[in-house]
């Protein structure tokens, strides 16, 4: 189960996370997790160019390694880039050490102060240290592209229905959403567009290799 809405309340319990960017301006900042894969990436990349959008890719370590190249095009193209862990671990299922040593060895890859947990979970302690190194990202509105029990036009509806001023809206550029995602995206930016918004990276900030955090 998911909320396709972050509710407030839950914003509230966590105000030390990047929920949505406070701003009076039309402004949506789309995300994109799981790549960068070569399946999904690059036509991803086309179709933000194509309204002269930029977003946030949150990379997983692995996909950056093995498809370098497509990791490459999405910061030559001006997008931002966030650590997503290096091999898109649960951490409610992984021990602390772990955890933060594959979210190191994907900062090695990704050189972002930005930080997405997978599936949106940290227990508090491995919320706690993160927070020290990084700005860690959640959302306010999920699309559900990688939900196989939703149509895509509910999709569509999904990021229709709930992205206002400053949202941050996620969707997945992985082989599970590409189907979904395939029919959205396009539709997204146009409607939106049409409605005078434009797209924009949350913010990226590269971090020093002395920065990489060390755990043990």
């Amino acid at each position: 189960m998911y909320l396709v809405k972050t509710p407030q309340f839950i914003q509230n319990l966590f105000p030390n996370y990047i929920w949505r960017i406070p701003t009076q301006e039309k402004v949506i900042y789309l995300t994109f997790d799981d790549g960068p894969i070569p399946e999904v990436t690059p036509w991803v990349l086309k179709q933000l160019q194509a309204y002269d959008a930029k977003a946030t890719f949150f990379c997983v370590g692995e996909n950056i390694r093995k498809n370098r190249g497509a990791f490459d095009a999405v910061v030559e193209a001006g997008h931002a880039v966030g650590n997503h862990t290096f091999n898109h671990i649960n951490g409610w299922t992984t021990d602390n050490l772990p955890y933060f040593l594959n979210v190191r060895k994907c900062a090695h890859q990704v050189h972002s102060d930005l930080f997405r947990p997978p599936y949106g979970r940290l227990m508090p302690q491995q919320s706690q240290f993160l927070q020290r190194h990084y700005r860690i990202v959640m959302w306010d509105v999920l699309s559900g592209d990688f939900d196989p029990k939703i149509s895509k036009e509910q999709c569509r509806q999904n990021v229709f229905n709930n992205a206002r001023k400053g949202s941050i809206v996620v969707f997945h550029d992985s082989l599970k959403s590409k189907d979904k995602l395939r029919y959205v995206l396009p539709a997204v930016l146009e409607n939106f567009a049409k409605q005078g918004f434009r797209f924009e990276p949350i913010e990226r900030v590269k971090v020093k290799k002395e920065r990489l955090f060390s755990v043990v």
